[in-house]
């Protein structure tokens, strides 16, 4: 063996003349492979985030399921019914008798004010001065008179006619009909335009608003 030759070699890789055998290191392929997987990765994040990059400034992409980043476009009104009585429960004041007793010391206001809610399409009932119960002893305009059942059917038709006026319900009260005693505040019912005005408000449904939202 030659004194060139590396220890452990044999005779196999002996030096010969002017030649030498290159000493290669054995490949690492575990490594070879890590650094494969890692540089797919970063790749594949480098696209994710151009895409994500090109939906915020095309304004791509759909919205998610929890509305995140949506603003609210508009507002659109929707029907509501009233709480107090729907537009079918209301009877046509055709439908509604009204007694008009004067609680006032002014004469003729009974007669006067029945005279005008006939012209307006309401029956009417009794028509004179109020019980010792009421007379002059209602301060306001008048007093709105009527069953339970009346609550929120004839007693709110009848209101259209004199707005400021008192509403009160006797549960031990029979019958349909209700009354309107005319108090020291009175003057006149409401216009024919205002009365008109109330009662299309009363039998129509209430628009609420409702926020629409989109992205």
């Amino acid at each position: 063996m030659s004194m060139l030759t590396p220890p452990g070699m044999g005779g196999k890789y002996r030096i010969t003349g002017d030649k030498y055998p290159r000493l290669r290191p054995r490949r690492r392929r575990g490594r070879l492979v890590a650094v494969v997987v890692a540089c797919g990765a970063a790749l594949g994040v480098a696209g994710w985030g151009t895409l994500q990059l090109i939906d915020v400034f095309t304004g791509g992409g759909k919205a998610s399921a929890t509305g995140a980043g949506c603003a609210v476009k508009s507002t659109k009104a929707s029907p509501a019914a009233s709480p107090a009585a729907s537009a079918a429960a209301l009877p046509q004041p055709a439908q509604i008798t009204v007694n008009v007793f004067n609680a006032t010391t002014r004469s003729g206001l009974a007669k006067t004010t029945a005279d005008e809610l006939k012209k307006r399409g309401f029956k009417i009932g009794e028509v004179g001065n109020a019980t010792k119960q009421y007379d002059k002893k209602v301060a306001g305009t008048g007093l709105l008179l009527g069953p339970s059942s009346s609550l929120n059917t004839s007693l709110p038709v009848l209101a259209t006619q004199l707005g400021t006026a008192e509403r009160r319900t006797d549960a031990a009260r029979k019958g349909a009909e209700i009354d309107l005693i005319i108090g020291d505040g009175f003057k006149a019912l409401s216009s024919q335009a205002d009365a008109t005005k109330a009662l299309t408000a009363l039998t129509a449904p209430a628009p609420t608003a409702t926020a629409k939202k989109g992205c």
